[in-house]
């Protein structure tokens, strides 16, 4: 019988294997509807625990008690192959056999070859273990016995010998080995371990003397390790055994080679706890010299001994990297490890999500202690993830209350600089904004004075918030590695936000202004024929959305080319040349394309009929602003990704922070400027003396729309030296639409 490989969930992409996967057909939506481009799901943080069922030389057997389907899963080795013959006759083919007992009767089946064979316990005596084909009981005067099938389908009954006069066996314990069993006892007042030669039932005492029953007995066909005392198996009859000295944390798990390995089981009763610095792993000690090392890094779970004299664990950087070694001995006794399953994360529902310069951000509960945290996943240009989910920030309270009618929880804006801002509500019912992802650890908080209220949109450094009981609108402003402040203080009105300016509605009607969050002045005028004071607005490069309601009229004004578009009603997230809207009662997401001047509607998706969410937005689905694309959420739990196919607008500074280091910079405070861009980019930054001579040249990728560079003051040579430096920023727009941006500007090292 040959045994079928099969895993929890198979992955179709290569980079993304454990996080993502590409769909060839879309799950949710209906025949008219785009096909996602890719789905992904929100990682549990903490590894998927994988408890073994039963393992051989040929593969084992295993389940996933959190997020699997409950079914026990088989995996096996595609290098093994069956041997000819398998039966009780030949031990050594035992390292494949699994024994069911039930009542009496242990049924025995070789899972490469399908040879079977059926031992039966006799009446008096009482089952203890059982190792490939040998049946371990013990019978009424405490005596051990090693039972096994015979050709003719009778049971045969051997009765151990070598056990010392008044011994009593206390326990039974199997390995790495098909060919021994372990046997504890007491006498005299002390304890003893031994092994069983199965071939004959004969056992030898290997430590003796013991004032208690040591905690872990482990063995192969090589070693035999009680707690710290170890001994070779083929040493000279009265031979002593050694102590291990050999460095190790956790503690002791099996005998591989002439390796004893440890690490930090779940199976443990007592928690093991590790000197800081030092993570879960798979440690190694030498049994022949007690050098110790590092085998697995990031190793711990639940180990499953094989009775061929090797080990199963778990290990990974990552739950969404996580696999189960195998670890075997290699001809010379050592040992070696092989990646032989991928394991799947546990997967969750995100509580909302945000799309940002190509970068899909997820919020939601990670971890096992009720945690919650935002994680992103990068995007190519089509929605494509290009690599694993990663945290964005550090670990959260639970997420605050939101209003009826709110799209997540809580309400989220994706800045399109790498970071998010989102309101939260402290114990007594007052609101702040907060944002994270400039680091995995740090969060600016900046309370509101209010309750109730609305996060509306942001960009960059800014937010814009509207408060729910004063009737006020507060912009505020958290510029790099500083706390956030409120600059500016309105009363509330229709308001937009893009980059470092804020369109509200003008005087006349028609007019909307734009208003210069660090000239603090307005700076521009625009009339985009507009037949109502709106109560909507939305600002995305050179596009104006604005609305007079949700069943009045509503429209894009392009500032670049002075036309006025009419788009249809309801509400909407505007982006780069598209907006996309949701109808509540079809439930399809649709999505408007105006950027040739005339208004196009398709539907991306038909969405869940039954959600969490009632609103619009960034809940169950979101839009990048930033040159992307759109996502929402599947009625599976998983985001589901669908190119936009509309053309992104030339590469444009939206912000900058670019201010000299006073005096710096240096290596411990280099000057660190920023430069908000309206969408993705590859970038070039040079320094040149007023002679135009080359100082020093940078690069890199954008941080979603946002480019971060750091420079310490030194030359390319290494040498340093005071003056004014001409900085030269070339950006090169990742999507390959439209010319290369170039900025300019000057920059002193004191």
């Amino acid at each position: 019988m040959t045994r079928s490989r099969r895993f929890a969930e198979a992955a179709l992409t290569g980079a993304v294997a454990l996080s993502c996967a590409v769909s060839a057909t879309q799950a949710q939506a209906a025949p008219s509807a785009d096909t996602p481009v890719a789905t992904v799901q929100l990682s549990r943080t903490v590894p998927t625990e994988v408890q073994y069922r039963w393992s051989g030389a040929s593969g084992f057997q295993y389940w996933l008690p959190e997020g699997g389907s409950g079914a026990t899963t088989s995996v096996d080795y595609p290098d093994f192959t069956p041997p000819q013959h398998a039966g009780p006759d030949d031990l050594a083919t035992g390292n494949d056999v699994s024994n069911t007992r039930s009542g009496s009767t242990v049924t025995q089946k070789h899972l490469s070859t399908g040879a079977t064979a059926t031992v039966q316990i006799p009446d008096g005596q009482t089952y203890e273990a059982a190792t490939g084909w040998s049946v371990l009981t013990q019978d009424g005067s405490g005596a051990p016995h090693v039972l096994r099938a015979a050709a003719d389908g009778t049971t045969t009954d051997l009765p151990v010998t070598g056990l010392p006069a008044g011994a009593k066996p206390t326990k039974y314990v199997t390995g790495g080995s098909v060919r021994r069993a372990a046997v504890v006892y007491t006498v005299d007042g002390t304890t003893g371990v031994g092994l069983v030669d199965l071939a004959d039932g004969s056992l030898r005492p290997y430590v003796t003397g013991l004032t208690a029953a040591p905690t872990k007995v482990l063995f192969n066909d090589r070693w035999l390790v009680a707690d710290k005392k170890a001994i070779r198996v083929d040493s000279e009859p009265g031979t002593a055994p050694g102590t291990i000295t050999g460095q190790y944390y956790g503690t002791p798990q099996a005998v591989v080679g002439d390796h004893l390995l440890t690490g930090i089981s779940k199976d443990e009763n007592d928690p093991i706890f590790l000197p800081a610095g030092v993570g879960p792993a798979l440690w190694d000690v030498s049994l022949a010299d007690n050098s110790s090392r590092t085998l697995l890094p990031g190793a711990e779970g639940h180990f499953g001994i094989t009775p061929d004299g090797g080990l199963l664990i778990t290990a990974g950087p990552s739950s969404v990297d996580w696999h189960v070694y195998r670890v075997t001995p290699t001809g010379d006794g050592d040992v070696t490890s092989k990646n032989v399953l991928d394991v799947p994360a546990w997967k969750t529902r995100p509580d909302g999500l945000a799309l940002a310069g190509g970068e899909l951000q997820m919020y939601g509960s990670t971890g096992n202690t009720g945690a919650y945290g935002f994680y992103t996943i990068p995007l190519d240009t089509t929605g494509r993830p290009t690599a694993l989910q990663t945290r964005r920030g550090p670990a959260l309270a639970p997420a605050s209350p939101c209003l009826a009618g709110d799209a997540a929880c809580p309400q989220m804006e994706a800045l399109g600089d790498g970071r998010v801002a989102y309101l939260w509500t402290d114990s007594a019912g007052k609101e702040s904004m907060n944002v994270v992802g400039e680091d995995a650890t740090t969060i600016r908080n900046l309370p509101t004075g209010d309750a109730g209220g609305r996060l509306l949109t942001g960009t960059g450094r800014y937010a814009l918030y509207n408060g729910g009981t004063a009737g006020v609108q507060e912009v505020a402003d958290f510029p790099k590695a500083a706390a956030g402040t409120i600059i500016l203080n309105r009363t509330r009105t229709a308001a937009a936000l893009w980059g470092q300016r804020l369109w509200t509605p003008g005087s006349t009607q028609g007019t909307v202004v734009a208003y210069d969050l660090k000239a603090k002045k307005n700076v521009a005028t625009v009339s985009t024929g507009t037949p109502c004071t709106p109560s909507e607005l939305q600002a995305v490069n050179t596009w104006l959305y604005w609305s007079c309601g949700t069943a009045g009229p509503a429209g894009v004004y392009d500032r670049a080319t002075g036309r006025a578009i009419t788009v249809p009603s309801g509400p909407a997230r505007l982006a780069d040349g598209y907006l996309v809207r949701e109808n509540r009662t079809t439930h399809e997401l649709l999505l408007t394309d105006f950027h040739t001047g005339t208004a196009t509607t398709r539907t991306v998706a038909v969405l869940p009929t039954t959600d969490q969410n009632t609103g619009a937005g960034n809940g169950r689905w979101a839009v990048d602003r930033f040159g992307g694309n759109v996502a929402y959420l599947t009625d599976t739990a998983k985001v589901a990704l669908v190119t936009a196919n509309v053309p992104t607008s030339p590469l444009a500074q939206m912000e900058a922070q670019t201010d000299p280091v006073a005096g710096g910079p240096a290596t411990s405070n280099p000057w660190k400027p920023v430069w908000q861009l309206s969408k993705p980019s590859t970038w070039t930054l040079t320094l040149t003396t007023g002679t135009g001579t080359l100082v020093r040249t940078l690069t890199g990728t954008s941080t979603a729309a946002t480019v971060r560079a750091s420079w310490d003051g030194y030359r390319q040579d290494g040498t340093r030296a005071p003056g004014t430096y001409t900085w030269t920023l070339t950006a090169e727009p990742r999507d390959g639409q439209g010319p290369n941006l170039t900025l300019t500007g000057t920059t002193t090292v004191n």
